[in-house]
Protein backbone atom coordinates (compact mmCIF):
# COMPACT_ATOMS: atom_id res chain seq x y z
CA UNK A 1 0.00 0.00 0.00
CA UNK A 2 1.11 3.20 -0.67
CA UNK A 3 2.02 5.78 2.16
CA UNK A 4 0.70 9.18 3.25
CA UNK A 5 1.95 12.34 5.07
CA UNK A 6 -0.48 13.33 8.27
CA UNK A 7 -1.62 17.00 9.47
CA UNK A 8 1.56 16.54 11.39
CA UNK A 9 3.97 17.72 8.83
CA UNK A 10 6.15 20.37 10.05
CA UNK A 11 6.99 21.04 6.04
CA UNK A 12 10.67 20.44 6.81
CA UNK A 13 11.37 19.57 3.34
CA UNK A 14 13.60 16.27 4.35
CA UNK A 15 11.38 13.43 2.84
CA UNK A 16 10.66 14.94 -0.74
CA UNK A 17 14.55 14.56 -2.66
CA UNK A 18 14.72 10.86 -0.63
CA UNK A 19 11.84 9.50 -2.53
CA UNK A 20 13.24 7.45 -5.87
CA UNK A 21 9.56 7.40 -7.66
CA UNK A 22 8.96 11.65 -7.30
CA UNK A 23 6.09 10.86 -5.31
CA UNK A 24 6.23 13.39 -2.60
CA UNK A 25 5.36 16.85 -3.51
CA UNK A 26 4.53 20.29 -1.88
CA UNK A 27 0.73 20.69 -1.34
CA UNK A 28 -1.71 23.68 -0.23
CA UNK A 29 -0.43 23.16 3.16
CA UNK A 30 1.78 20.01 3.87
CA UNK A 31 3.89 17.97 1.37
CA UNK A 32 1.49 14.65 -0.47
CA UNK A 33 2.07 11.62 -1.87
CA UNK A 34 0.54 10.83 -4.73
CA UNK A 35 -0.19 6.62 -3.89
CA UNK A 36 -0.03 6.48 -7.98
CA UNK A 37 3.81 6.62 -8.10
CA UNK A 38 4.72 5.34 -4.23
CA UNK A 39 5.93 1.66 -3.98
CA UNK A 40 6.81 2.23 -0.60
CA UNK A 41 10.77 2.11 -1.84
CA UNK A 42 10.31 -1.48 -3.01
CA UNK A 43 12.46 -1.99 -5.90
CA UNK A 44 14.91 0.94 -4.61
CA UNK A 45 15.41 0.25 -0.71
CA UNK A 46 14.20 -2.02 1.85
CA UNK A 47 12.68 0.29 3.77
CA UNK A 48 10.50 3.74 3.11
CA UNK A 49 13.27 5.97 2.56
CA UNK A 50 10.40 9.01 3.82
CA UNK A 51 9.47 7.46 6.88
CA UNK A 52 13.44 6.76 7.84
CA UNK A 53 13.70 10.65 7.60
CA UNK A 54 10.73 12.57 8.89
CA UNK A 55 11.50 14.02 12.33
CA UNK A 56 7.85 14.02 13.35
CA UNK A 57 6.71 10.38 12.37
CA UNK A 58 3.88 11.64 10.15
CA UNK A 59 4.17 9.25 6.94
CA UNK A 60 1.98 6.13 7.99
CA UNK A 61 0.48 3.51 5.63
CA UNK A 62 -2.35 4.69 3.57
CA UNK A 63 -5.16 2.03 4.36
CA UNK A 64 -7.12 3.07 1.49
CA UNK A 65 -4.39 2.50 -0.82
CA UNK A 66 -4.31 -1.61 0.27
CA UNK A 67 -1.42 -2.87 -2.38
CA UNK A 68 0.59 -6.35 -1.52
CA UNK A 69 4.37 -6.05 -2.38
CA UNK A 70 3.73 -8.12 -5.47
CA UNK A 71 1.50 -5.52 -6.77
CA UNK A 72 4.41 -2.46 -5.48
CA UNK A 73 7.30 -4.22 -7.07
CA UNK A 74 4.89 -4.24 -10.13
CA UNK A 75 4.24 -0.62 -9.83
CA UNK A 76 8.01 0.08 -9.39
CA UNK A 77 8.40 -1.89 -12.93
CA UNK A 78 6.06 0.26 -14.61
CA UNK A 79 7.35 3.17 -13.26
CA UNK A 80 11.21 2.56 -13.80
CA UNK A 81 10.58 1.38 -17.48
CA UNK A 82 11.57 -2.39 -16.39
CA UNK A 83 8.26 -3.65 -17.29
Amino acid sequence: MSLKITDDCINCDVCEPECPNSAISQGEEIYVIDPNLCTECVGHYDEPQCQQVCPVDCIPLDETNVESKDELMQKYMIITGKA
